[in-house]
């Protein structure tokens, strides 16, 4: 998390990854669309992606760069906290993400794995730091 705002520092570590050439093909699709993870959480903080991109590759930290868009866009407070990451924490649990959720998880082969209930469960399992017998919600 930066700042109490929870996957804001993924999406700043794509931007970063992306620009190295270092981030995985599967990200790309997505990368700052408005309809992803990306765009929403843009969407969210009233920044446009494509300046939230500009702004990352200047350089500095996460909460300097969560600064900015707070100067740019809008300051949250603790109530906008609490949704957001309500939003995120849950998001492909009874939802509209359930569906791509779903095909994600036949993708990698593990359709049948119910303790992986929300897209972080899957980022996590993608990555190697999802904890089996942990469920979301």
């Amino acid at each position: 998390m930066t700042r109490g705002m929870m996957y804001f520092p993924r999406m700043l570590d794509k931007i970063r990854l992306h620009t190295l050439g270092e981030l995985h093909e599967d990200y790309h699709e997505n990368l700052g669309a408005v309809k992803a993870l990306d765009g929403v959480c843009c969407n969210f903080l009233r920044v446009h992606y494509r300046d939230l991109r500009d702004r990352a590759l200047q350089g500095g930290t996460d909460e300097e760069i969560l600064e900015w868009c707070f100067e740019k866009g809008r300051r949250l407070n603790q109530g906008d906290l609490v949704v957001w990451n309500g939003f995120v924490s849950k998001l492909g649990w009874r939802d509209s993400a359930t569906p791509m959720l779903e095909e994600r998880k036949r993708d990698h082969g593990i359709a049948d794995r119910d303790d992986i209930v929300t897209i972080p469960d899957l980022i996590d399992f993608d990555e190697d730091r999802f904890q089996e017998g942990t469920k979301s919600p």
